[in-house]
């Protein structure tokens, strides 16, 4: 989890929203080699005009409406931290018309030369979730199973004939 107070590297799915749903009328945008697609964006439940960041897009499918995607977003003077974590969604938009909606599903800090900052993540371990490798197995009834693997004197009697 992460507060957007300062530039964040994302990475997720992008959906494009299609001319009749008031995306681009020209579709998907064109990726280019030399340009990353350049917006506006936002996270609800802000909206464009009290949470408005800039966003960077780059890595999609040329004209696909649905492409995974790698990304920079910076957030306005002025706008509050806003909470990124993966499985939010970020609208795209251009001005205040959403085009595009991003499903993050990896998140980065970016320090201030704009390499990501990747979290440790020491694993935390209590008595209560501590778990101890078992000196014997389990205990499992179940008459079949016991049957089959149990030992018992009678397995070694010579087998009874009938009529003695």
């Amino acid at each position: 989890m992460v507060m957007m107070t300062g530039s964040l590297a994302v990475r997720g799915t992008v959906l494009w929203l299609t001319p009749q749903q008031g995306g681009r009328v020209s579709g998907p945008p064109e990726p280019d080699y030399d340009y990353d697609y350049t917006a506006t964006a936002y996270l609800p439940p802000r909206t464009p005009e009290d949470g408005q960041a800039g966003i960077a897009l780059r890595r999609f499918a040329p004209g696909a409406w649905r492409t995974p995607a790698e990304g920079i977003l910076v957030p306005a003077k002025g706008n509050r931290a806003q909470q990124v974590i993966p499985g939010c969604i970020v609208i795209v938009t251009e001005g205040v018309r959403p085009v595009g909606l991003l499903t993050v599903e990896e998140v980065y800090a970016l320090a201030p030369d704009g390499t990501p900052i990747v979290p440790v993540v020491e694993p935390v371990v209590d008595a209560l979730t501590a778990e101890v490798a078992p000196t014997e197995p389990p205990y499992r009834h179940s008459t079949a199973a016991s049957r089959w693997t149990s030992k018992h004197a009678s397995d070694d009697a010579p087998p009874q004939t009938a009529g003695v």
